[in-house]
């Protein structure tokens, strides 16, 4: 879902930015100044750092019914994307998430199977069906604690073709986060997913990442910023990369 959506002007104006990163360093933070004012923004989430927890958060449980609301917006140009929304439909050694947009419709089921490792993961376009289940947050919950992980996974839809996935999980810090839906405590960490194999067979190299602030009290990130890029065949490296959206997920509501 939402992993490449248009970006119009803004995508020549992010690729002259990549040209930008070759100048001197104060012209290119002047010319960064200058193109985020083009651009427009999204207001910062505010985040203050906490001592971890002295024992281990319990992470809510699924059930029937439980629910998520999201804001999706745009972090390049600061448009609002689309309000989704995802239910629990179904539990037991699978869980099953409903996501449907307010502008998009219906969308494609997120499936974990166990809770907290992702099956059928929507979360980028295209939707990837994992050969081998990966975690959604960290395995322990300790500042500076990392994991690596590697699968490979289908198109949903296209179960001819397999690629391979690797996923790095790296705990920065616990958080707490004030959103829409109020003030959270949250385990703050990023996904790095590099060098993976894209099912786009004119992708020479793709990077993935993901900043999560993972409440475990609602059993979901309360706040999620992420962004992709992908080098062509044929390009001259990383200076002339092509991007997908820079997007974020800011919780409205739940229960």
């Amino acid at each position: 879902m939402f992993g490449n959506l248009a970006l119009g002007s803004n995508s020549t104006r992010m690729q002259f930015l990549s040209q930008v990163i070759r100048l001197p360093h104060a012209i290119a933070i002047l010319a960064s100044l200058l193109l985020s004012a083009c651009l427009g923004s999204v207001s910062n989430i505010p985040t203050a750092d906490i001592p971890p927890p002295k024992n281990i958060p319990i992470v809510r449980a699924p059930a029937l019914g439980q629910q998520w609301v999201y804001e999706v917006r745009n972090i390049f140009n600061g448009e609002l994307v689309d309000i989704l929304t995802e239910t629990v439909v179904e539990i037991g050694p699978r869980v099953r998430i409903a996501r449907e947009g307010k502008k998009s419709g219906r969308l494609p089921d997120e499936i974990q199977g166990p809770w907290g490792r992702i099956v059928q993961d929507p979360h980028w376009t295209p939707t990837q069906v994992f050969t081998k289940p990966v975690p959604l947050w960290p395995e322990q919950f300790s500042p500076k604690w990392s994991g690596f992980y590697q699968t490979r996974y289908q198109v949903l839809g296209n179960p001819e073709n397999d690629f391979y996935w690797a996923l790095g999980i790296q705990v920065k810090s616990w958080n707490r986060v004030k959103t829409i839906a109020g003030e959270f405590d949250t385990l703050y960490f990023i996904n790095t997913a590099d060098n993976f194999q894209s099912d786009d067979w004119f992708r020479m190299v793709s990077n993935r990442r993901d900043k999560v602030w993972f409440a475990p009290e609602i059993g979901r990130w309360v706040v999620r910023e992420s962004f992709g890029e992908y080098l062509w065949l044929g390009s001259g490296g990383w200076a002339d990369s092509n991007l997908e959206d820079y997007l974020r997920w800011e919780l409205i509501s739940w229960k």
